[in-house]
């Protein structure tokens, strides 16, 4: 902003005076304001209409369409996005979809195969069981069988063992070995 001319410009309070070389008069300020000098009235509605029809010209040939594209433009992209967004959007609830059938699958696999697995060890299992129950049943018949005969052989044994202990003590007792047929004959009486 211009500083203002001390040389030129009066102080605040004085006359204004006539410089030479200015056209100015104390007294040239006493008309209206000059927008609203109806002598200009006229020209200055003339060119209210030029700028404001080159106005409206610029605005509806140049700038109206220009924003209208624009706006068209970012709606087109946005309806786009949004498109590809729903398409997005749908790809992965399908895929959500298709991983909970997946995993539902596996797991009922999984569970197929465990009870498989079971089933498979129990079998074995009882298989193992029966045989070991087979194996231990012909052993026990076993043992049995031989604990019967010896106890047979050790009856005998002891029966032969009585008898030979019972021969003895008559003889001892009476002087004379008694017969075999008699002491058998005691010995069966006594067993029964």
């Amino acid at each position: 902003m211009a500083q203002p001319n001390p040389l030129t410009t009066p102080p605040p309070g004085a006359d204004t005076q006539i410089v030479p070389g200015h056209t100015e008069h104390a007294n040239s300020h006493t008309g209206a304001f000059p927008p609203f000098e109806s002598s200009g009235f006229l020209a200055q509605l003339i060119w209210l209409a030029l700028a404001f029809g080159l106005l409206y010209y610029l605005m509806d040939k140049i700038a109206l369409p220009r924003i209208q594209a624009i706006l068209h433009n970012r709606a087109e992209r946005l309806r786009s996005d949004l498109d590809q967004a729903q398409a997005m959007k749908s790809e992965a609830d399908a895929a959500g979809v298709a991983y909970e059938t997946a995993l539902s699958d596996a797991q009922a696999k999984a569970r197929d195969i465990a009870q498989a697995t079971r089933n498979d060890l129990a079998a074995e299992a009882d298989d193992k069981r029966k045989s070991l129950e087979g194996d231990l049943n012909a052993k026990l018949a076993a043992a049995e069988a031989t604990i019967r005969s010896r106890t047979e052989q050790a009856m005998g044994n002891v029966r032969e063992i009585a008898g030979d202990t019972a021969a003895a003590i008559v003889e001892r007792l009476t002087g004379q070995a008694p017969d075999r047929a008699s002491l058998d004959r005691a010995l069966d009486a006594t067993a029964h």
